[in-house]
Formats: C-alpha cells, sequence, structure tokens
C-alpha cells in the first residue's frame, strides 16, 4: 500500500472515530434533559389552573397600560419580528393577579405581530395563548394616540426586536414617558423595551436618561444571537442608551438583571421580566402576590449562583430545590452549557454539563427514595 493510501486510510478512521465520538456525546448530552411530553399537555393549560390567578383574587387597584411593537420585519433584513410573548404573558399575569387591569397598545394598532420561541414557553405562556380576553387584546390593540394617559397607575414596554424600529421616534410614547416619569407613576420596560426611552426629554430639554441607570438586551447578548445586528437595527440599543446618558448595568448574558431608579425599572432579557413586572407593583406601593417560582427561575438561580459564587454553591442550590420537591428547567441550564462553548469557554461549559448532571441524578435519587 502506498504511503498516500496509508494516510488517506488512517485519515478517514480518524474521522470516523471523531463522528462516532460525537455522537455518542450528544446522545449521552440530550439523556440529560427531560423528555417533551408527547401529548404537550402543558399547551393545555388555562388561567383558571393556576392558583396564582384563580384563588385568594385581589380587589380592582388600577390599570397598567402595557405597549408592544407593530413591527413585523426587522429592517430590510426579511426577518420576521414582533413582541416577545413571554415577555408580555408573564408580566400581563402578574398585573392581573395583583388587582391591575391591563390594557394592551400598540403604535399601529389592532392586531399586533408576535414571536413565539417554543423552548422558553410554560405554563403561564400557554395559559396566555388559550385566554380568550388576553388573545382579544393582542388582536385588537388600542393606538397609541388614543389613550388616555391618566387612566393608567403604570405604563410597561414589552420587549422584541421590533420595538427597535417603532419606539424610538414615537411622539406619543415619548410624551407619555415624561408625563409619566415626572409625575413619579411607574415606566418599566424590558429586554427591548427600553428602546421607548431613548429619546424622551423631560422639561428643561433633560433627557429622561441622564444619569440614570438602567438595562437592556445587551451588545454581547444581540451579537451572539444576531453576528449582523449592527446592519440589521438602526442602533445596539446599549449603546444608544450609554450615547443617551444612561448608566448601563451588564448583568451576565441571559439571566435575569433587574435595575431599579427611583420611578424607572428596567429589565435585561426575557429571562427578567417576573421580577421586572413585581418590581412595579412593589413601586406602586403593593406587596407582590405570593406565587410558586417556576421551574424556569430556579434554574436561572441555579445559573446566576454558579457565575457568582462557583460551581459548589450551584450544586448545593440543586440539591436543597431538589429536596424541596421543586422543580428545575434542566433545558435551560443545557443551553447556557452550549452558549459558553460557543463563547469558547469550554471550562465553563464542562461544569454546566455537569451540573447538568447532577440535577438529572439528585432527581433520579429523590424519585427512587419516595418509591422505595
Amino acid at each position: 500500500m502506498s504511503k498516500f493510501k496509508k494516510t488517506l486510510m488512517w485519515s478517514s478512521i480518524t474521522i470516523l472515530g471523531l463522528v462516532i465520538t460525537l455522537f455518542m456525546f450528544g446522545y449521552w448530552f440530550i439523556s440529560l434533559i427531560p423528555k417533551p411530553d408527547p401529548e404537550n399537555a402543558i399547551s393545555k393549560v388555562t388561567v383558571e389552573e393556576l392558583p396564582y390567578l384563580s384563588k385568594d383574587i385581589i380587589e380592582k387597584r388600577g390599570k397598567v397600560l402595557a405597549v408592544v411593537t407593530s413591527t413585523e420585519i426587522m429592517g430590510t433584513s426579511g426577518k420576521a419580528t414582533g413582541f416577545e410573548l413571554t415577555e408580555l404573558s408573564r408580566a400581563y399575569y402578574v398585573f392581573l393577579a395583583n388587582g391591575f387591569e391591563v390594557d394592551i397598545a400598540s403604535p399601529k394598532g389592532g392586531k399586533a405581530p408576535v414571536i413565539i420561541d417554543d423552548e422558553d414557553m410554560g405554563a403561564y405562556d400557554f395559559a396566555f395563548l388559550n385566554d380568550s380576553i388576553a388573545q382579544e387584546k393582542i388582536e385588537n390593540t388600542l393606538t397609541l394616540k388614543e389613550i388616555v394617559a391618566s387612566d393608567y397607575a403604570a405604563i410597561y414596554f414589552v420587549g422584541g426586536k421590533g420595538a427597535m424600529y417603532d419606539f424610538p421616534d414615537n411622539t406619543f410614547i415619548q410624551d407619555i414617558v415624561k408625563s409619566y416619569y415626572q409625575k413619579g407613576k411607574v415606566v418599566g420596560a424590558v429586554c427591548h423595551g427600553p428602546a421607548a426611552l431613548v429619546n424622551v426629554t423631560l422639561d428643561g430639554d433633560e433627557p429622561l436618561l441622564a444619569g440614570k441607570s438602567v438595562c437592556s438586551f445587551t451588545n454581547s447578548e444581540e451579537l451572539l444571537l444576531i453576528p449582523e445586528a449592527k446592519s440589521i437595527f438602526p442602533f445596539l440599543l446599549e449603546d444608544k442608551l450609554v450615547q443617551s446618558g444612561a448608566n448601563f448595568n451588564e448583568g451576565t448574558m441571559y439571566l435575569e438583571n433587574v435595575v431599579h431608579d427611583e420611578n424607572l425599572i428596567t429589565g435585561q432579557n426575557p429571562w427578567s421580566t417576573w421580577k421586572v413586572a413585581e418590581t412595579m407593583v412593589s413601586q406602586m406601593g403593593y406587596l407582590p402576590k405570593t406565587r410558586i417560582i417556576t421551574a424556569e427561575e430556579n434554574a436561572i438561580q441555579i445559573l446566576g449562583l454558579f457565575h457568582k459564587q462557583g460551581y459548589q454553591s450551584a450544586k448545593t442550590r440543586i440539591s436543597e430545590l431538589t429536596e424541596s420537591q421543586l422543580e428545575i428547567d434542566r433545558t435551560l441550564i443545557a443551553m447556557h452549557s452550549i452558549v459558553a462553548a460557543m463563547q469558547w469557554d469550554l471550562v465553563n461549559s464542562i461544569k454546566l454539563i455537569g451540573l447538568l448532571k447532577f440535577a438529572k441524578e439528585e432527581l433520579e435519587a429523590k424519585y427512587s427514595l419516595q418509591n422505595g
């Protein structure tokens, strides 16, 4: 056999070995993630099945205005956009559970375009899709120009990449934010929602954001998902907020981060939605109603401990949550291990896979103990 043929043969064997190894690793990795429910029972959840909403109902305290984008396409990219369902649904139900009726408005009014990320959907999000009242509001959003600002105790700007196009220069948004902020009413926004704040000027020609502490979807988060973001969007939101005079508070990528500066409350990404809404309720003068923390939030807490206090602290929290029979969204931990790998942070990627494996083992041990 010629030297060339031998080299070719061993190269082929090496490649085949790598393919088999990667396949086996992928199979093992997937085994650490819970299998989807074949009947997809969660998609049928209704508001009446959620104790947070159906029990211990609080008397009406007023109204909150939620604002969503009307933009359906990201600039000239041809890519579909809209508001993020989870950033509306979760806040919507926090406000309702705490006694606030919610109206939904958009720059153009009418049916609002929505983006649904299947892997992020939870019980409250599916309940929103099955809620005829909520869906009627999405199908027939109010136009901003018909809003009577005095009717509402607070305004909440829902994220979604479409907000980058029709929030910043909307004069109705600028007027209502200026009015609310100066009167001490609560202004909240999450993810791309803070795009509503960048061109707001207060009395005396002072920019709203001058010296204010805020957060939003970060440049790092944006560019990892959309490398060409600088050419697709009119600006990067983090950059624009800083240019507008804000003190930008950047949290860990894709983890909860909420910044509360007097009556201005902002959240970094979809995973900050629960806390943004509950912080808004607190700022309005009420103790937020107690609810069961979701499996996703428990995973976010674990990931936060991992990044701030290390691997062992995260493992300890997994054990505590499992012992208390609280659910953990292992899929989210798996996603963060992939994000770390995408950034070539292989050490943290491996450690996160270790946490994923440990969480599965803890759950199986607890189940085995309960069943003798």
